[in-house]
């Protein structure tokens, strides 16, 4: 039975695009079909969330703790990795890099991108008649076939990489401190030499509308206000279509170069002011989203935020907080548990989700959840869009937390991108068992040993390509 389970969780992507195409084919069985928001922000903490740290007594996200209490909030959510390139192609794909092709980032000069072989949610629902849009950071391949509106975004917006990928003519707050592209000359690529580690100077960050560049070097000073009037210019445009809708954002926040609104001595004071001032303005960001959204289509959108991977903690005063997972044994060692390493630091990230009449709202979930596997956000997505259209699929450990009314096992599976995740599996072996109460914030939590023939089943379809 379990393995006729597994087999099924690794080809549900695929067996909802049928659904989904199934679905298409035969929309007059179908009031409405719901709206996609997924929020992704860059390099933020889990501490970085009011809610995660009430302790600390901040206001820097009211927007977010508005949609935890209107929603749900996620305690024990993981990203796929713990830098960019590969998070954002497992995010897309439901498939770790291992799988995908996608284990390192890519760079300014990089030719290829996410492997063309892979399907990604945004084209499958594009195919199932969603209209779907990219707003910000892509990183997943800029160059011809590889660039968001040939992988299944009809429209998009942003930069094709990481925000301190390129110069520009007035930097942002980073450490060490960039200077501007060399204004000198005329070109729109701006060529200077090298000024040190960690500043990239030879090319302008260029900002793209589906495949043209718009704007070289970028104004990063504006950029929140831009993504901001596309977003609810998408939302609202979708409305008059009548058409359901993906929207994928994946800003810039909390992405060195920092370029809030902040009093003019922040930098010099370096007192935490301009992380706090460019957290506060990616929170109106998202408010302005929600807004914009509840007033379309409340009751039929939900709304993912979450991130990407941990803090850059070697940019000191603006990098975030990883909360209290600071771990004590590597930070003894000269160490750290944030960006870039497999520490928890590194990939447990603030999550929220909101769905009014679909999930309940002033919930509070601890379960362990990751974005694949066993609850990828886009198996989730589609998942939910045939769960709610009356396809009866069998529950993740994801879909259970969206709406908790029984209870879920899910084995440790080994999971190759959390070292401590993969030791846990092989050594452990064991299920984790929650029990959810309808309306209930309340959990329990208990453990039970697997049999030497159920942990070699689990091991073998974990390392079946799905």
């Amino acid at each position: 039975m379990a393995g006729v389970f597994n087999t099924f969780l690794l080809t549900g992507m695929l067996l909802c695009g049928v659904l989904l195409q199934t679905l298409s084919q035969n929309r007059a069985r179908v009031d409405k079909r719901p709206n996609f928001i997924i929020i992704l922000a860059d390099d933020i903490g889990w501490g970085d969330l009011d809610t995660n740290q009430v302790d600390r007594k901040a206001n820097n996200t009211p927007y977010l703790n508005l949609m935890a209490e209107q929603g749900l909030r996620l305690t024990d959510f993981h990203s796929p990795a713990s830098t960019c390139s590969p998070s954002r192609a497992a995010i897309l794909t439901g498939r770790y890099g291992l799988r995908n092709g996608v284990t390192h980032n890519f760079a300014v000069r990089s030719v290829a991108g996410l492997p063309l072989s892979e399907v990604t949610m945004p084209r499958l629902l594009q195919q199932s008649g969603y209209y779907t849009a990219m707003i910000g950071k892509w990183h997943l391949g800029h160059n011809g076939p590889y660039s968001p509106t040939n992988r299944g975004f009809d429209d998009y917006l942003g930069i094709p990489y990481s925000n301190d990928m390129g110069c520009t003519d007035k930097p942002g707050y980073n450490f060490p401190q960039c200077l501007p592209c060399d204004s000198s000359v005329p070109q729109v690529i701006r060529f200077k030499r090298r000024i040190h580690e960690g500043c990239y100077s030879s090319v302008g960050l260029p900002l793209f509308e589906n495949s043209s560049i718009v704007e070289q070097p970028l104004d990063l000073w504006t950029l929140t206000e831009r993504y901001t009037s596309a977003a609810t210019r998408i939302i609202h445009n979708a409305r008059e279509r009548g058409q359901p809708y993906l929207l994928y954002m994946a800003l810039a926040h909390m992405h060195v170069p920092l370029a809030p609104p902040v009093p003019p001595d922040a930098r010099r004071t370096g007192d935490g002011s301009v992380y706090g001032a460019s957290l506060r303005e990616m929170d109106s960001l998202v408010g302005a989203v929600k807004s914009a959204s509840d007033d379309v289509d409340q009751n039929n959108t939900l709304i993912w935020f979450t991130g990407d991977n941990g803090p850059w903690e070697k940019k000191c005063q603006y990098a975030g907080s990883v909360g209290p997972f600071v771990g004590k044994w590597q930070t003894s060692r000269g160490g750290g548990s944030a960006k870039r390493t497999t520490w928890e630091g590194g990939h447990r990230v603030p999550t929220v989700a909101y769905w009014p009449g679909k999930i309940p709202a002033n919930t509070t979930n601890s379960a362990l959840l990751r974005f694949i596997t066993d609850s990828t956000v886009a198996w989730t997505f589609f998942q939910l869009f045939c769960l709610w259209q009356e396809f009866h699929l069998p529950q993740t450990d994801t879909t259970t937390a969206l709406t908790p009314q029984t209870s879920s096992c899910v084995a440790n599976r080994p999971v190759m991108s959390f070292s401590s995740t993969r030791t846990a599996a092989l050594q452990g072996h064991l299920v984790t068992c929650r029990r959810f109460e309808q309306g209930s914030t309340k959990h329990s939590t208990s453990q039970v040993q697997l049999s030497h023939v159920a942990v070699q089943q689990a091991r073998s379809s974990s390392m079946t390509r799905h």
